[in-house]
């Protein structure tokens, strides 16, 4: 059965189709659009009708547009609304209200991707799962989740950012999930908002999209538990717990053993062992929240245990990886996706905390978007107790200079003003044995640091994937 057919997208959206199609898919990039998906021209930095003839010629069943692009055939199959983002709304809402799924809605300022991943993979396993690609997590990629969900789905996982205030409730209010899990809050866009409080805030708003008689999934052991407790409370649902301790989920301990987290928790009273294929107990306490979230929906609780030790994370979120030297192989953290100063401290402990004998490096890249006391923020993680574990640190970006002058001297690295400036001096950086950490905000562009290092050698037959 197709995704949509041509009536149920103009009943849906209101606009009027040209053609008689049908799609199989919705795409908003032509570089990964699949031959019979629906070509969604969404305009941001680039205004998507200029691409609605390639996306045509490539097989694109169809185009949802706001008026004929030049060069495409006036009888082309197109979907004509008055406003294209409205249109893919529309078409999440329907999407979302014809599904019987059981829906769950994960955000929070660390850890939203990885846990919803984790989500997904434990989900799967017990009936057909439905969830977010990669981080789309904004105005146009919690409708575009939502618009590309089976009918037949059981299970979905959407996942819901913000970066400024009021961007939560709308994508909220459109998934409608049954559970809504706020992983952590953290110091995260803080130029946006006056403090940490307001981000709780604005991440509880999330509460706003449950369906009656949901279940908000929080995590008391943040400063700012009081603040989601009294969301709570204003929206009267159902919260079930997850921390350290005194929680309806709780993490009593987790220790690194060889290539895992081995956690011990405690669930409704019932002990419980979690395998989790990436170190930190960061991972654990994710993991935890992401079970009281399968508990939520019903779903079966040992058979997710058994797939979250399946689980693997995705590249640049902490993805482990061998790489060998002509003097040996050394272990590359790939946590290069993004970075803030909880998630920053996170990598650290890991990196500390990873067995191996060899020295301990890191490239550090800018976080972004931490308001007026960047500096002071950046600073600061030269006062992280795990840094007393690391070998050499490197620091990129005009923000980490900070951090380079705060190091002490002998861990202190190389400042760079940009991640392409390193690539020359990989070479003599790293050697074999190391164990190599690359993370900070997406805009640094450590993913061109982690390509060099694996161009140093060649990657392992099997890459050890663990975050």
């Amino acid at each position: 059965m197709s995704l949509w057919t041509m009536q149920e997208a103009v009943t849906a959206t209101g606009g009027r189709a040209q053609g008689n199609w049908s799609v199989d898919g919705i795409s908003i990039d032509t570089r990964t659009l699949t031959p019979g998906d629906l070509f969604v021209a969404l305009t941001a930095a680039r205004d998507g009708h200029d691409f609605v003839a390639q996306a045509l010629a490539s097989g694109a069943g169809a185009a949802l547009v706001s008026r004929v692009p030049d060069g495409v055939d006036a009888n082309a199959p197109l979907l004509i609304v008055d406003n294209v983002l409205h249109g893919l709304e529309a078409l999440g809402r329907v999407a979302r209200a014809r599904c019987d799924a059981r829906v769950v809605a994960v955000t929070g300022s660390v850890g939203k991707t990885s846990t919803k991943e984790m989500l997904a993979r434990m989900l799967s396993d017990q009936g057909r799962t439905h969830a977010a690609v990669a981080s789309y997590n904004n105005h146009w990629g919690v409708p575009l989740t939502l618009a590309r969900m089976p009918r037949d789905t059981e299970f979905a996982v959407v996942e819901i950012g913000m970066n400024h205030p009021g961007e939560i409730a709308p994508l909220a209010i459109q998934a409608r999930p049954h559970v809504a899990l706020i992983t952590t809050v953290a110091a995260v866009h803080l130029e946006a908002f006056d403090d940490v409080a307001g981000i709780a805030r604005e991440k509880a708003a999330v509460l706003q999209g449950l369906e009656p008689g949901g279940v908000a999934v929080l995590n008391g052991d943040i400063a700012e538990a009081g603040v989601l407790r009294e969301v709570a409370l204003q929206q009267g649902v159902k919260s079930w717990w997850f921390g350290s301790k005194d929680k309806e989920y709780q993490l009593i301990s987790a220790v690194i053993q060889g290539e895992e987290t081995l956690a011990q928790a405690r669930v409704m009273g019932r002990d419980i062992e979690m395998h989790i294929q990436s170190l930190g107990a960061h991972f654990a306490m994710n993991a935890l929240g992401a079970l009281a979230c399968v508990a939520a929906l019903g779903a079966d609780l040992d058979k997710a245990l058994h797939s979250l030790a399946l689980w693997s994370p995705v590249k640049g979120r902490g993805a482990r990886e061998e790489i060998h030297l002509r003097g040996g192989k050394i272990l590359l953290l790939d946590d290069s996706y993004n970075a803030n100063p909880t998630s920053m401290a996170a990598a650290l402990e890991v990196l500390a905390a990873t067995p191996g004998s060899g020295r301990r490096v890191a490239y550090l890249g800018d976080m972004k978007e931490l308001g007026p006391d960047e500096i002071a923020l950046h600073t600061a993680l030269a006062r992280h107790p795990s840094v007393l574990a690391v070998d050499q640190i490197h620091c990129i970006g005009p923000l980490m200079q900070h951090l380079h002058s705060a190091l002490p001297e002998a861990k202190q690295g190389t400042w760079y003003q940009t991640s392409a400036e390193v690539l020359a001096d990989l070479p003599t950086q790293i050697q074999g044995g190391d164990i190599v950490l690359a993370k900070g905000s997406l805009s640094i562009a450590l993913a061109k640091i982690v390509d060099g290092i694996r161009n140093l050698g060649h990657a392992g037959p099997t890459p050890i994937i663990t975050k």
